[in-house]
């Protein structure tokens, strides 16, 4: 039995009533027991004095490429299906288990250190192993799956997969991984885009993901040329093509989602298919700009996500935040998105996209006790009268001070405690 106490903290709370409390947390092992004024620790608990800090929910990524943070800067100035063939497939065809290894501990550091407590990874094809032993060592709470490719020209033969071969791995990651850590690592299919995948393929992702109530995790309608590839190669358009084929559902969480017609809207309405928003990768390949509020207006569930390193070039949630917000201001209306509702787009809403909204996402007696500090009495963030307004468009990673997951402190005085940061980038460098 373990007890954790946090003092003092200005507590948003992000609750049913969207509190924001003076307020101690008292934390029981992994699991949040008491929010209250003046909490009194016993001579066994743990306290952490949150006088001068933000205490939040940590933050829900819904679309991370741990796998790509060593293809970081260098993938510039180039559209998503150049991007992918010209530079990013071909680094992940040589990707090996030790480099692979090394790409998601210093994507997991970096998540973890700017406040990310939970992620929604897309790993490649091989060796997807390695990106759940750094997820289970460094502490994260994490959904990952291995990228299947069984079709495509453009595929590099160190990539290309049988459906077979696809499906039988996936199987093998599901057993060996799915609900390990105690419960905090967790599997999603992830088929890469239509384009990478056949059609036999997606239907048994559907078929599987019922029977075990698996995630299923791909890209969808990033870009105008991947649009009208999908609607040369399978004569409809993305969404319509996913949904026909039973791809579409509140088990689903698609990323991007940025040429959509009036139907593809209603059709992720009606099935609560989820949207995972990447602002950053959206704005750096040329993709385009999501139309958020419109999704928002038609109740469908939108979080956020950074993407991968080479398309962002960070993992940075007050980045994807405060881009979220300003992008859609010039098209939409100053009012189209508040600082309140993107904070819940990268906390409560990533818990709902990941069907995991009774258990985090919100600071709340008897959930999980994923958390985090952030400064606020920084000279970037001052005045901070309006805790949404600071925490969206003036705070930044380096003022996230502590990380706690499941109870357990991950990162403590801004340094990472689960392994070496200096370590971790040694090797990288060598």
């Amino acid at each position: 039995m373990s007890f954790l106490l946090i003092k003092n903290g200005a507590v948003v709370t992000l609750d049913a009533n969207r509190r924001v409390l003076k307020a101690d947390i008292l934390i029981e092992n992994d699991i949040i027991q008491k929010i209250g004024s003046s909490l009194k620790p016993s001579s066994k608990t743990k306290v952490i004095d949150a006088k001068d800090a933000w205490v939040l929910p940590g933050f829900i990524q819904t679309h991370v490429h741990v796998c790509q943070t060593l293809f970081r800067n260098q993938a510039e100035d180039l559209e998503l299906l150049d991007w992918l063939k010209e530079k990013i497939w071909p680094f992940e065809g040589h990707h090996t288990a030790k480099s692979l290894y090394l790409s998601a501990q210093l994507g997991i550091c970096e998540l973890l250190k700017g406040g990310t407590t939970t992620l929604l990874d897309m790993g490649t094809v091989h060796h997807t192993d390695q990106i759940f032993k750094a997820c289970e060592a460094l502490g994260i709470r994490a959904f990952c799956g291995k990228a299947m490719m069984d079709e495509g020209n453009d595929i590099p033969s160190s990539l290309k997969e049988s459906t077979e071969a696809s499906l039988d791995e996936t199987q093998r990651l599901i057993e060996t991984w799915h609900g390990k850590a105690h419960g905090r690592l967790r599997y999603a299919f992830a088929p890469r885009f239509v384009l990478s995948c056949s059609e036999a393929l997606l239907k048994k992702v559907v078929e599987i993901s019922q029977k075990k109530n698996l995630l299923i995790h791909t890209h969808a309608s990033e870009n105008k040329t991947e649009c009208l590839e999908v609607y040369k190669n399978r004569g409809k358009s993305t969404i319509r093509y996913l949904n026909d084929l039973g791809l579409c559902t509140s088990r689903s969480c698609f990323a991007h989602g940025i040429w959509l017609d009036e139907e593809e809207f209603e059709i992720l309405s009606r099935t609560k298919t989820a949207i995972s928003h990447c602002p950053s990768s959206n704005l750096k390949l040329g993709s385009g700009i999501a139309n958020v509020p419109q999704m928002m207006a038609q109740n469908i569930t939108v979080s956020l996500g950074a993407d991968g390193a080479p398309c962002n070039n960070n993992l940075d949630m007050f980045q994807e935040m405060r881009l979220a917000g300003l992008i859609q201001k010039p098209i939409q209306g100053v009012k189209a998105l508040s600082a309140q509702k993107i904070l819940e787009m990268a906390t409560l809403n990533g818990a709902k996209a990941l069907g995991i909204e009774k258990e985090v996402g919100s600071l709340e007696v008897g959930k999980k006790a994923d958390v985090i500090l952030v400064s606020k009495n920084t000279s970037h963030s001052l005045p901070n009268a309006d805790p949404y307004t600071t925490l969206v468009y003036s705070t930044t990673a380096s003022d996230v001070q502590t990380v706690i997951i499941d109870g357990k402190v991950i990162v403590k005085n801004k340094k990472l405690l689960t392994s070496s940061e200096e370590k971790i980038i040694a090797k990288l460098n060598k």
